[in-house]
């Protein structure tokens, strides 16, 4: 008892002093520039707060898209998955919470036992044993490990939630690229349409000359080849609408049989996107922050593996009642209790206390490495994608005009084969021209609003790392 009330008093000072072994945690810097290299020219800079939050894929104002959007989150297995991941990890860090405190057991014991001898005269002992007994244990957190652990539990559990709302967005943002993707070949498939039907109006004309004997057969074969070329073409688009059908009825959790998503013109518009500053990536980027709190996962478990170097001191104290007749129980004469610290240590581990922590450390470095690749991998998404919709806006200017030509070509060319100035092998080339030119055209616009969709998701898509749980304020580098 003497021994207790000397080592209590100090168990407690080490404890309320705040002793953690192994190093604070302080984002490392990375190399951030003040601007984007293909923003020059892009649009006048916009203030953050005009940058799409939360629901993003509305600043496309398209009704069909923000009725699919939601079923994402709610149906799509890959976001359930780590949605569950996420809870998994929640658990894990209310765990590492609760061992900082005391834990308080209970136990019965109800035994009866005898023994019997042959010999003469034959004897029979039989004794009841009856207990109840209350304990409690408490491991002191003398060196911080147990407050490292919970640390790397709660950072861990911030990743978890990082990466959840990273695959939220890449499945919303695959949605919103194959939606477009899909209503753009509805536009390319009816542009086909048209023409199938004026190379068959052409087909019946010419087969009437040939039969009257006006036409060659190389210009009936010519008339035939185009509309049988055309027909082709068109359904090369079916197939691959039909496949990016099923690919939004998975990203939206439906079998392909229980979706269907009928041809209809696009609703939506095309939004200006503001693109802030670089730097705003380290805060709206998910993929950036899972690697900002991994890292510092990766810090606290260096201090756990620190702590392996000191003992461990636990306090544990029981009390309760043992008698060998039930209804004398709880008498006071029949108590028994016990108190006392246990201190335990490693003295000799022939170096696998070092060699745990040489690993954390290891392990730490290459998140620091990963964490800066997000962060470069970051920048050259936004740099990507700015410099393919400054491209395409060119892109788009130019073929307009030469869509433009090729439809004012195919219309002359017609009125003078009406005419019967030119033969009809003028008119299937200009006709072919004025058919890939608008084609041409529509694949641009809609690499542009597919392009749109990924720069929105390289900036982040609207979210923000305030909203990651127990993120801490301390944690933002220097700029």
């Amino acid at each position: 008892m003497k021994t207790l009330k000397t080592l209590t008093p100090i168990c407690l000072a080490l404890l309320l002093s705040g002793c953690m072994v192994g190093p604070d945690y302080h984002r490392p810097s990375a190399d951030v520039p003040l601007q984007y290299k293909e923003a020059k020219g892009w649009q006048r800079a916009t203030p953050l707060d005009a940058q799409p939050k939360g629901e993003w894929w509305r600043v496309f104002n398209d009704p069909e898209l923000n009725r699919l959007m939601p079923q994402v989150v709610l149906s799509n297995q890959n976001i359930a998955m780590y949605a569950a991941q996420y809870r998994q990890a929640q658990a894990l860090a209310a765990q590492s919470k609760a061992a900082l405190f005391p834990s308080l057991g209970i136990s019965a014991d109800s035994t009866r036992s005898g023994s019997h001898t042959n010999s003469r005269p034959v004897t029979r002992t039989v004794s009841n044993s009856h207990s109840a007994e209350l304990t409690a244990s408490w491991e002191v957190d003398l060196w911080g490990r147990l407050r490292r652990q919970r640390q790397e539990d709660q950072a861990s559990a911030s990743a978890s939630a990082a990466e959840l709302a990273n695959a939220t967005l890449s499945a919303q943002s695959e949605l919103a690229q194959d939606y477009f993707q899909l209503r753009f070949l509805d536009q390319r498939i009816a542009l086909y349409q048209q023409s199938i039907t004026a190379y068959q109006g052409y087909l019946r004309v010419i087969t009437n000359q040939y039969n009257a004997g006006s036409v060659d057969r190389g210009t009936l074969a010519q008339a035939q080849m185009q509309l049988s070329s055309t027909r082709s073409t068109a359904l090369d688009y079916q197939w691959q609408r039909a496949q990016l059908e099923h690919a939004i009825a998975l990203l939206v959790g439906k079998t392909p049989a229980q979706f269907s998503l009928p041809p209809a013109p696009l609703q939506a518009s095309l939004p200006q996107i503001p693109v802030s500053v670089p730097g705003s990536l380290l805060q709206r980027r998910p993929d950036i922050a899972y690697a900002e709190r991994n890292m510092a996962a990766a810090n606290a478990a260096v201090g756990v593996a620190i702590a392996g170097y000191y003992p461990d001191l636990t306090l544990s104290a029981s009390g309760g009642f043992s008698s060998s007749v039930l209804h004398n129980l709880f008498s006071l004469p029949e108590r028994v209790w016990s108190l006392g610290p246990s201190l335990s240590g490693t003295v000799l581990d022939f170096g696998a206390t070092s060699a745990s922590v040489e690993q954390a450390k290891a392990s730490y470095d290459a998140s620091v490495a990963s964490y800066r690749q997000a962060v470069l991998t970051a920048m050259q998404d936004v740099e990507d994608n700015l410099v393919e919709l400054n491209t395409l806006h060119q892109e788009i200017d130019a073929q307009q005009q030469a869509t433009q030509a090729a439809i004012d070509s195919a219309r002359v060319t017609r009125n003078q084969y009406n005419a019967g100035m030119i033969d009809y092998l003028d008119v299937a080339t200009t006709e072919n021209s004025s058919l890939s030119a608008r084609q041409s055209l529509i694949s641009l616009q809609s690499s542009q609003w597919l392009t749109s969709v990924a720069l929105i998701a390289a900036l982040g898509g609207g979210w923000d790392s305030s909203q990651l749980p127990d993120a801490p304020s301390n944690s933002h580098p220097s700029q």
